[in-house]
């Protein structure tokens, strides 16, 4: 698929509800895009951020009378997922992001279990720019939407790897909320209070890739540690800063507590993403109904 990729990296699918439009980017960089057809009015595809949990060449539909679904890359256990499907030119699927099907044969070949896989709503973001809000968890015994515990006060961070011990680490910060949140394969993880540098000054939304490289600089806030190269990848409203490596300034520009971060690192490896939004994310601050998916299917999943 790739037409002038690099030909080694993390890949990460950005879905664009408002353009209709999905887009494709390996180490940062674009590699490709299409044309899509999302969900119709009531069954709107959810917003947020996902990792590929099950791949199925020749998946058929139970809830939608053993419909096909080629090339089904589930994003969720309720239904949605990437598959090859209609393109009317609007929304009209139950939910799925319906992909060309020689486009979503190629994708299939070419993606990985865990895959990122964003979708955004430039129509509902603040200053045109679309960013992944709110994460609720969904517990992986009940398919149920959970609030993890807030940090008690004076608690500086929590950290629970044995929550989820495999899978794509997401790491997302929230200027608003001063917070960082950890989740592996979908599932929080730890949380951790943060402060900034310079609190004044809108950041926007950015999101960044980790890639296998390291840096010569040295890293700027874990002395010893090796500094991994992360990779902008284009968001709407900061397209050009795509394939862009995280500056020292940025880097540095938040402050996590020393243990927490040093933690955390151990924990990253090429493929994990990071999220850094004005926006609130913690479910007390937002009423957004997004969710950020477990990695472990529900016994009740019967998509």
């Amino acid at each position: 698929m790739p037409r002038r990729p690099p030909r080694e990296g993390p890949i990460v699918v950005l879905v664009s509800l408002g353009e209709q439009r999905a887009y494709v980017y390996r180490n940062a960089v674009q590699i490709d895009y299409t044309t899509i057809s999302t969900g119709k009015g009531g069954y709107e595809t959810p917003t947020g951020v996902f990792v590929v949990l099950q791949k199925d060449k020749d998946h058929r539909s139970k809830k939608y009378n053993n419909a096909p679904m080629p090339y089904t890359q589930r994003l969720n256990w309720s239904g949605v997922a990437l598959h090859a499907g209609g393109l009317p030119g609007y929304p009209s699927s139950h939910g799925c992001v319906h992909l060309p099907s020689q486009f979503s044969e190629e994708l299939f070949a070419v993606s990985p279990m865990g895959m990122t896989v964003v979708v955004v709503d430039e129509s509902t973001a603040p200053a045109e720019v679309a960013h992944p809000p709110a994460f609720a968890p969904v517990d992986a015994s009940t398919g149920v939407a959970r609030v993890p515990d807030r940090l008690m006060p004076g608690q500086e961070f929590r950290l629970e790897p044995e929550k989820s011990e495999h899978g794509p680490v997401s790491i997302v910060i929230s200027a608003t909320d001063l917070r960082a949140l950890v989740l592996r394969n979908g599932v929080e993880i730890g949380r951790a209070r943060v402060t900034l540098r310079d609190p004044q000054t809108p950041r926007g939304t950015h999101a960044f890739v980790l890639t296998a490289e390291y840096l010569d600089a040295p890293h700027p806030t874990l002395p010893g540690a090796k500094h991994g190269k992360w990779l902008a990848i284009a968001v709407p409203g900061h397209s050009d800063e795509a394939g862009r490596t995280l500056s020292f300034d940025a880097a540095a520009g938040v402050v996590i507590p020393e243990c927490f971060a040093r933690a955390i690192h151990l924990l990253l490896g090429p493929g994990a993403t990071m999220f850094v939004t004005d926006a609130p994310i913690l479910a007390q601050n937002t009423a957004s109904s997004t969710e950020f998916i477990s990695g472990r299917a529900p016994d009740s999943a019967a998509q």
